[in-house]
């Protein structure tokens, strides 16, 4: 599947550029739907979810579409983007067979190797499902703080663009400047930043974070999910207050028209349940315009992977 089969975004770089009409043939009259733009599914296996530890035995269980789905529309949510868990080919085909018998499930965001000279190959194995919109890589757990520089990765995240992909940037704060510079490198690719790049909630640490932050959002094809959140603050004695000094600099930094809502389910169960963690956000954009509301709570999401979903998330 060439760049050219699969269609593209709606304006601005060459990253954020579709074909009208989109995958699924959208109706843009239509009403927006309110998308989770990041949770997990996963048959919990102790050697393969390693770093699930003891403190959090809450996730050593399976966590499937049926348990998320009673939970997403009792909060108000009509669908979902699921992401990658592990690094392996196996759960990127299994998280596309889910997505083909859960028709809320709107996208999957999978894992190919994407330092292998095998790239190629692998990623035309899942190109012509619809349903795969992105590629992510655990870069916050390399060695090397570099890593989004090497140049096989480099190779490898270049043909993302070519078929028409996008790519989830899972990092910490300190990875933040090296990521400015990964997408100054790629300008047509699109980029969308995983958790506010984790800040130290718990610590209170936000002035470098922030200036990170700033530095890569300066970069045109690069969006952000508001999710996370919850595991990086205390887990028991959290506050909205502790948090919304972290969304005002994500809006400062990124506008509502770059910015989308996460819940990081299950992993925010370790601090919340669904609904409260979904409620962060939306309480926070009750004080701004609807045009707002309706970008951060599904429009982007939508229009960043070209979603094709129908009222109710079908």
């Amino acid at each position: 599947m060439t760049s050219a089969n699969r269609p593209r975004a709606a304006s601005e770089p060459n990253s954020l550029r579709r074909a009208s009409g989109g995958s699924g043939g959208r109706d843009h009259s239509a009403p927006l739907l309110k998308i989770d733009a990041h949770q997990h599914f996963w048959r919990y296996d102790p050697r393969e979810y390693d770093w699930i530890d003891e403190r959090m035995g809450v996730l050593k269980r399976n966590f499937l579409p049926a348990d998320l789905e009673s939970e997403l529309r009792r909060a108000g949510f009509d669908a979902c983007v699921a992401v990658q868990a592990r690094q392996s080919l196996e759960e990127t085909a299994w998280l596309l067979e889910l997505a083909d018998r859960s028709p809320f499930i709107a996208g999957v965001v999978g894992w190919v190797e994407l330092c292998s000279p095998d790239t190629r190959r692998q990623l035309e194995r899942f190109a012509g499902h619809p349903k795969l919109v992105g590629i992510r890589h655990i870069v916050q757990a390399e060695p090397d703080d570099r890593f989004l520089l090497r140049p096989d990765f480099g190779r490898g995240v270049a043909l993302l663009e070519e078929l028409g992909l996008a790519y989830d940037i899972l990092i910490y704060p300190r990875h933040l400047p090296v990521a400015a510079e990964f997408a100054g490198r790629f300008p047509g690719l699109r980029l969308v930043l995983d958790h506010l790049a984790k800040p130290e909630i718990k610590d209170g640490e936000i002035q470098s974070w922030a200036r990170g932050l700033r530095t890569l959002a300066a970069r045109p094809n690069v969006f952000c999910k508001l999710s996370g959140l919850v595991t990086e603050a205390d887990w028991v004695h959290w506050t909205p207050a502790q948090l919304r000094p972290y969304l005002d600099v994500a809006f400062e930094c990124f506008g509502a028209e770059r910015l989308m809502i996460g819940s990081d389910w299950p992993v925010s169960t370790l601090a919340s349940d669904y609904a409260r963690t979904m409620g962060i956000v939306v309480d926070y954009l009750a004080r701004r315009p609807e045009t707002e509301r309706a970008a951060v709570l599904g429009g982007n999401a939508q229009r960043f992977w070209n979603l094709g979903l129908d009222q109710g998330g079908r």
